[in-house]
């Protein structure tokens, strides 16, 4: 896992993460796979991903054995770029 991705990650809500460690372990999965392999509720799951994919961390295909169901992945894209602050970007070290 790259620093993009470790940025990225780092404020979101521990159930992101989870499902985002989830796919980096298991590979693609549906939804209903992944609240089964995270122990997860199914609508913490919907709410994880739905946070994934707006950060382009996850990315959505149609299943192909079920036209119904979407399979999960992690994204191939880097994560979304995110407005920091000008004062969150002062050299390490720096007190002021």
């Amino acid at each position: 896992m790259d620093d993009a991705i470790r940025t990225t990650l780092r404020p979101l809500a521990p159930s992101a993460k989870l499902v985002y460690k989830t796919l980096e372990y298991e590979g693609p999965l549906t939804q209903g796979q992944l609240a089964t392999q995270s122990l997860l509720p199914s609508r913490t799951v919907r709410h994880a991903l739905s946070t994934l994919e707006d950060e382009n961390l996850v990315s959505e295909a149609i299943h192909l054995q079920d036209a119904r169901k979407r399979l999960y992945s992690l994204s191939k894209a880097r994560p979304a770029e995110r407005d920091i602050p000008s004062d969150e970007l002062r050299p390490l070290g720096a007190t002021h």
